[in-house]
């Protein structure tokens, strides 16, 4: 009987799917552990300020409460000592939780109750007693645009935007203009899974942690250069993820106030952030941004200038690649670009889903809208005039790039070429329709990772890598790599991460885990094929005799050549006669062919094309999005099924970011005041309606080996553009801040 073991490219269901839909898949507030305490953070009510007097002398006096941690009393552990930078800090001094009585930020943790019980922690800290003296606090952006300033590349890798040509020269060339300013607030990521962690203590300071993150080897790095432990004496697991969307990627607050407690009470102790803490710490940072085209009689642009201010907090930089698209996008010589920070009361901002690009793209795709119709062209039609051939921004050739053929199987998909021009000229009954569209590019990155291969005397494949899973499919898609790379039916595979005592991997993020474990699993197969073929070589067969590597191929569960299949063992007989109970290998990070992609001769990217059906009813204004279609050109496709979840994902995320996400800040207060599911709207099944995606064929065999571009964030590049096109073709109304709601409709 021959098995399947072609997996790749193929539709294929989620291996932790089972886990899931039954419960066994456990999450950070889900391990149960004997002896454990419960944390309960209090949050500062003022925005700025100090602490003047904590009494905890009652709540102490509560049975079963264990201790109240405060900046009072708090152990003598490094981080109270002096900052800290974690794997994607930003420059500047990170925020130390309990550090002093200084209030930075609206719902700071300034105390954290530790009891028997979670209902008795968190009533105790309803009744913890605390004043505090306020001063004024800063958070409205538009006041301090004047005192924004130019970040310096510091440790972060921050790299200015590069400006080319002469933007003046090139809009004075231009009989066609378009100048407009845009913003957008603060969002919030807003995952289902709160942030949570549990410590397990084991004795003389050995502890399991268990921790809500997108990067188990961070949260590891940050807790042993804090408390002055070694790696075996802080594993973090962190098997299933609930969401993650940028949040994770940073280590947060609740992560060291539960080892500290641990530690410092020798007990397991759980600390878990209620949905109102969640909108204590990181954001997409509120962004204004100025966006200037000009363009010939032809429509090729002559000058592109693209600025924008972003909030940060004041003790850390966060930046963002919000500009550098507009350079790299579409064709012209002339581009001026400039991004500032400005410093306010805020907690530092945190990379949110295509950080950067989801801002910049809403700008630069509304204003490409705005130009069309000056420069009298199709939208379509304008931007294929400008297709960049060449990534001018880096003056590199591109690996590859699909977008052409996105721009015309999207169009196709969804009818384009029954659109009219006329803003309000397409009805549906008494509703206005409108069609936009829009677009985006992604980095197409890789990072070195290690994976080890282990094969049993029952022929079951174990793969591990301390990578991460937030729900984007990485259990699915790096079983699938490994049971073709060995040959094996898939449900002989078992894929095994998200924990520290696995091969280390890097943070699950920027779109880069696909690739970067990806190939890495081919690689760690790879050597495990080379030890099985020398066992083959010694036990009492000819057929392998003098044969290399290059010879042997993978399939059925056996070893054969090439030149002949007759000539054949199976895996499980190899590793049999070997004496072991398993044969394994792990490939070497710092040898991984993805370690040799650098310096980059080629710019490496994702592209994607949107198109958008709205229908507004014309006396309410409602907007209802009906039809999107998002073409996406991200190299191989690994898994169809996954890989269209994740695009599915994006444009809920692009519908929410046009029409519904904003957190609302009270500036008399400085505090987010929407600080819940219910307040902070997003996208719901009953706002959802058709969305096609189409996957454009796009081979690459020089972004890495097996030709992988990540999809998680392209997905949303151009979506929220295209939803504020859509609006002004069926309205006539041009609305360039985000979300657009009915007020600013009617």
């Amino acid at each position: 009987m021959t098995l399947q073991t072609d997996y790749i490219g193929k539709p294929t269901n989620r291996v932790d799917g089972p886990a899931k839909v039954t419960g066994g898949a456990k999450y950070a507030a889900e391990y149960n552990v004997p002896n454990m305490l419960y944390g309960y953070v209090v949050s500062s009510p003022i925005a700025k300020g100090k602490i003047t007097k904590i009494d905890a002398a009652p709540v102490l006096a509560l049975a079963g409460v264990q201790q109240v941690f405060s900046h009072e009393n708090v152990p003598h552990y490094a981080f109270f000592d002096r900052s800290y930078q974690d794997e994607i800090a930003p420059g500047g001094s990170p925020f130390r939780p309990l550090y002093d009585a200084e209030i930075k930020f609206s719902l700071q943790p300034v105390a954290l109750v530790v009891a028997d019980t979670f209902e008795l922690a968190r009533y105790a800290a309803s009744v913890l007693y605390i004043e505090y003296e306020e001063v004024a606090h800063e958070t409205k952006l538009s006041q301090h645009i004047d005192d924004a300033y130019e970040p310096g590349t510091g440790k972060t890798g921050y790299q200015p935007p590069k400006s080319r040509g002469n933007f003046g020269k090139g809009w004075k060339e231009g009989v066609a203009h378009v100048e407009a300013q845009f913003s957008h607030h603060a969002q919030h990521h807003n995952p289902m899974e709160n942030f949570a962690t549990t410590v397990e203590w084991l004795g003389d300071k050995y502890l399991n942690i268990y921790d809500k993150t997108q990067g188990a080897f961070n949260s590891q790095l940050l807790v042993t250069k804090i408390f002055g432990l070694s790696k075996e004496q802080a594993r973090v697991v962190s098997k299933y993820t609930g969401g993650g969307f940028g949040s994770g990627l940073r280590p947060q607050y609740q992560l060291l106030l539960a080892v500290m407690a641990s530690l410092e009470l020798e007990r397991s102790v759980r600390v878990s952030l209620t949905r109102e803490q969640m909108f204590s710490f990181g954001h997409r940072p509120e962004t204004m941004q100025h966006v200037a085209l000009a363009a010939a009689a032809d429509g090729s642009l002559t000058g592109i200038n693209h600025f924008a201010v972003a909030e940060t907090s004041q003790f850390e930089d966060f930046t963002e690649n919000v500009v550098g698209w507009s350079g790299m996008l579409y064709d012209c010589k002339n581009v001026a670009l400039g991004y500032r920070l400005a410093k306010l009361d805020v907690y530092t901002p945190l990379d949110m889903r295509a950080p950067g690009a989801a801002s910049g793209s809403i700008a630069l795709e509304i204003a490409m809208d705005e130009m069309a119709y000056a420069a009298g062209l199709d939208p379509l039609e304008f931007r294929i005039r400008n297709y960049s051939d060449r990534d001018q921004a880096q003056d590199l050739p591109y690996s590859s790039k699909a977008l052409r053929k996105c721009y015309h199987e999207g169009a196709a998909k969804f009818g384009w070429e029954k659109r009219t021009a006329e803003p309000g000229s397409m009805r549906d009954g008494n509703l206005l329709v409108g069609w936009g569209m829009g677009g985006g590019v992604w980095d197409a990155t890789t990072k070195p990772a290690t994976v080890r291969a282990s094969l049993d005397a029952d022929g079951h494949l174990t793969v591990s890598s301390g990578t991460n899973e937030i729900g984007t499919g990485t259990y699915t898609i790096m079983t699938q790599i490994a049971a073709e790379s060995m040959g094996l039916p898939i449900e002989a595979v078992t894929f095994v991460l998200g924990d520290t005592e696995l091969p280390e991997s890097p943070l699950q993020g920027g779109s880069w885990t696909a690739a970067s474990v990806g190939n890495s699993v081919v690689e760690a197969c790879a050597a495990l094929g080379e030890k099985l073929l020398k066992q083959a070589q010694k036990m009492d067969s000819l057929a392998f005799k003098d044969v290399k590597i290059e010879d042997v191929q993978f399939a059925n569960g056996q070893m054969r050549l090439r030149s002949d299949s007759t000539k054949a063992m199976v895996l499980r007989d190899v590793v049999q006669a070997s004496g072991e109970g398993k044969i394994e290998a792990q490939n070497a990070k710092e040898k991984s062919k993805l370690a040799a992609l650098k310096p980059p001769k080629y710019s490496m990217h994702a592209h994607n094309a949107v198109f958008v059906e709205v229908k507004v009813d014309p006396d309410l204004m409602t907007v209802h999005v009906t039809r999107v279609v998002n073409a996406v050109a991200a190299g191989r496709i690994l898994n169809p099924k996954t890989a269209r979840s994740q695009v599915l994902g994006s444009v809920v995320w692009g519908l929410g970011m046009a029409l519904m996400e904003e957190s609302v800040m009270d500036h008399r207060f400085g505090r987010y005041m929407n600080h819940s599911l219910a307040e902070y709207h997003v996208p719901v099944n009953a706002d959802i309606h058709d969305i096609d995606v189409i996957f454009v064929n796009e081979e690459d065999d020089k972004v890495n080996p097996l030709g992988i571009k990540g999809i998680g964030e392209v997905g949303m590049l151009g979506v929220a553009g295209a939803v504020a096109n859509a609006i002004y073709h069926a309205t006539g109304k041009r609305v360039r801040d985000m979300p657009i709601t009915v007020d600013k409709l009617l």
